[in-house]
Order: structure tokens, then C-alpha cells, then sequence
């Protein structure tokens, strides 16, 4: 049995420990936070509340804590929990820093433990496919791609941290870092990149890029907003290998050819699970949080969410933030 500790009890938080409920062989055994609900949270789950990662560990004999907290404090949560000689599992992003996320690798290796970063599109039936497409090489090569990700601005977040560079790394890190990590692990490191971004006269931040990143003989286009507009989540893509145009729309995965009925892929998503956040009902953490356990009964890296893959997608994203 794993025996698990949360870190935070905030949206993710609450997400994982919903999602750990329907994973067998593992357990939800404690909870610490950093905001103002965790001790009325722990009463809700059930699980005793601490003040601190070191303690919760310590009295609750853990396997693995999983760092759920704002992402300025991610690499400090992290550290904590590898100190403590469990394994971390960390919300995206690890850090916002290249030298941050190594350093929370490095320790990891000196301390014999894992670190599992949630990069939750690889566990999602549409990656699944759109991966198997490009490493079967059915419809010859990839030739251009187009990832798109766009919403409101977020104006639930509270104390405005989403909107500090320091502790978010802005739309880059938040939104665009799922498209940019499936890009990464798909196609590996990008020979160049070039992108624009723009914001209002009343923002600090910009609320739109546009991304381009060039691989030998593909191209690779993304867009990425938090629209000061009530507009509503859209995530797509659009792959054109050399016989055929493979798209997401949101809802279907279809491949279009010449002279054949357009093919409808099963992204059956089950069991969907309810999150309690902007997003619908889904099984994706449900799968992620399960790779995870089963990588940690045999304290083995991920092999979904690599080391290099990881390190790849920060280090690009730190030279696009601080070039916007």
C-alpha cells in the first residue's frame, strides 16, 4: 500500500485526492497547507492535518508527498519531501527555473527517490494516439503541427500570485507549458523557436503568443491566451503527416485522407472523473496519479514524463519568459 501526503487542498489538491480514491493499492494519509481551509479540509477527507511536510512524513510513515501548492513554493515542497527520504510527485511546473528544476533532480538522485511531474496531457487517450501516429509513421512523416490553448484570464486565483512573473512564470508556464511538453516529448528539442506576444495597455503581462518552433523538415505553430474576454476553453491541435491531416477538435481525433471515410480514433476517456475545477469530468488524472503509484512500487523514473523532457521544456520556457 502507498501511503501518500498532500501538500495543498486547493483545486489540484483536491483533484489528486478525488482521483486517489479510485487508484487501488495506494492511500490519501495525511494532508498539510499552506492556506487558511487545510485543517477543515483534512476534517472533510477524513486525514489528520500537519504543520509541515517533515512531520507529516515522520508520523505518517509515507511513501510519496504530493506538492500540489502554488508553484512558487513547488521546488521548496519538493526539497522537503526528498530531505524527509520520500519520493515527490509535483504539479506542473517543477520550478521556473532551469537551474531550480535541476538541482530538485540532483538532490532526488542523492536521496535514492523519484520526482513525478504532472504533466497530464501524456495521459490523455488523444496524445496516446496522436504518439502512436508518429512513432508508427502510418501516414509517413509529420510535416507541420498547430497547438492551440486559450481561456479567460483567470480571475479566480487568489492574491493575484497567477499574475506575478516570480511566482508563476505567467502564460508561458501556466497554459502554453502543456502544449510546449507534448511538443517536446513528441518531436524532442526544438532547433530554433521564434514567438510574439501582446497585452493591453492596462496589463504588465502579455495575455497572447504565438509560438513557432522549427525541427529539421517540420514546422510547429502554437497559440497560447488569457483573453480579457469571457471566453471559453478551447485546446486543439492539428498534425499534417504526408498522407494525411490528423485533428483534435476538442471533442473528436479524426484522420483525413484521399479516397477514404475520415477515421474517428476511440478517446474514450473512462471512467470520467468529476475534477471540481474548470474542467469537465475526466480520467486523465486517474491515469496519470496511477503511472505514478506504479512507479513508485518499483521506485523507477517515469517514462512518460522524463528527466530530460522536463528539463528541455523549462529551459525553453525561462528564455521565452524573460524575452516577453
Amino acid at each position: 500500500m502507498i501511503r501518500i501526503g498532500i501538500v495543498g487542498s486547493g483545486g489540484m489538491g483536491t483533484v489528486h485526492y478525488s482521483n486517489y480514491g479510485y487508484i487501488p493499492d495506494c492511500q490519501v494519509a495525511a494532508l498539510t497547507d499552506v492556506g487558511p481551509r487545510g485543517e477543515e479540509r483534512a476534517r472533510e477527507w477524513g486525514v489528520p492535518f500537519y504543520e509541515s511536510i517533515p512531520a507529516m512524513v515522520e508520523a505518517q510513515n509515507l511513501d510519496v508527498v504530493d506538492v500540489c501548492s502554488p508553484t512558487f513554493l513547488h521546488k521548496t515542497h519538493v526539497e522537503q519531501a526528498l530531505r524527509a527520504g520520500v519520493h515527490a510527485i509535483t504539479e506542473k511546473p517543477a520550478a521556473l527555473h532551469l537551474s531550480d528544476v535541476q538541482e530538485m533532480f540532483d538532490l532526488a538522485d542523492k536521496q535514492g527517490r523519484q520526482i513525478y511531474v504532472g504533466q497530464v496531457l501524456q495521459f490523455t487517450k488523444e496524445v496516446e494516439v496522436l504518439r502512436g501516429l508518429v512513432q508508427s509513421g502510418e501516414y509517413g512523416r509529420p510535416l507541420d503541427a498547430f497547438f492551440e490553448r486559450l481561456s479567460a484570464r483567470p480571475r479566480w486565483v487568489q492574491n493575484d500570485w497567477l499574475f506575478d512573473r516570480q511566482k508563476s512564470g505567467l502564460l508561458p508556464f501556466d497554459l502554453h507549458i502543456h502544449d510546449l511538453d507534448v511538443i517536446v516529448s513528441l518531436f524532442g528539442k526544438p532547433l530554433s523557436y521564434s514567438f510574439t506576444a501582446s497585452h493591453s495597455s492596462e496589463r504588465a503581462f502579455p495575455e497572447h503568443y504565438r509560438f513557432l518552433y522549427e525541427f529539421d523538415g517540420l514546422h510547429v505553430s502554437a497559440e497560447a491566451a488569457w483573453y480579457n474576454a469571457d471566453f471559453p476553453f478551447t485546446a486543439r491541435w492539428r498534425v499534417y503527416f504526408e498522407n494525411a491531416v490528423v485533428v483534435n477538435d476538442g471533442s473528436n481525433v479524426t484522420a483525413y485522407q484521399f479516397d477514404q471515410p475520415p477515421r474517428i480514433f476511440d478517446t474514450q476517456d473512462l471512467p470520467k472523473i468529476p475534477t471540481g475545477i474548470n474542467l469537465p469530468p475526466t480520467g486523465m488524472f486517474k491515469a496519470e496519479l496511477s503511472h505514478f503509484v506504479d512507479c513508485i512500487q518499483s521506485n523507477r523514473p517515469s517514462d512518460k514524463v522524463t528527466r530530460q523532457q522536463v528539463l528541455t521544456v523549462i529551459g525553453l520556457l525561462e528564455e521565452i519568459t524573460a524575452g516577453s
